[in-house]
């Protein structure tokens, strides 16, 4: 889904939500990949951390862009493709937290950084997941009672 962000003051700017998930996935799967060779690690180390913060903060964008944005036509598939790629994204810092090249183990450093990313992660699908409940019980309640329906109907047939 396609929409304007109204908040670029020198131009709207259109953000296309499925791309943008669709390139952060194979990102993510990019960096899975390169967790299963047999790399030196050190080369990569820095690297693929300011990758994988780049993918947490691109997701912070996107989740921000959805909360803000409730008129999206078909909000809850954007949830769940948001959610899908937040799932993706938690698989992998789970990769990297148990035996990668880029565990704690090897590099004890990225302890803090993982977890602040885990913590970001669940943060955003809380969000996400409270703004569908939301949306869903704007949407089961009634713009008119049954109650006000049957007087509207009983005052229009007195008057007919």
């Amino acid at each position: 889904m396609i929409y304007a962000d109204k908040s670029d003051k020198a131009m709207n700017k259109c953000v296309n939500f499925e791309d943008t998930l669709y390139i952060l996935n194979v990102r993510i799967r990019m960096i899975k990949d390169l967790l299963r060779l047999d790399i030196e690690s050190y080369l990569f180390y820095h690297q693929t951390i300011k990758d994988i913060e780049f993918i947490s903060s691109t997701l912070d964008t996107m989740t921000e862009k959805f909360l803000t944005n409730i008129n999206f036509l078909d909000r809850e598939t954007e949830a769940d493709n948001i959610l899908d790629a937040e799932w993706q994204f938690s698989q992998l810092l789970n990769e990297i937290t148990n035996n990668s090249p880029y565990s704690p183990k090897f590099y004890p450093e990225s302890t803090l950084c993982i977890e602040k990313l885990r913590k970001d992660s669940l943060n955003r699908k809380k969000q996400i997941e409270e703004s569908s409940i939301s949306a869903e019980q704007i949407l089961s309640v009634p713009v008119v009672t049954h109650a006000e329906l049957n007087e509207l109907l009983g005052s229009a047939k007195n008057q007919g």
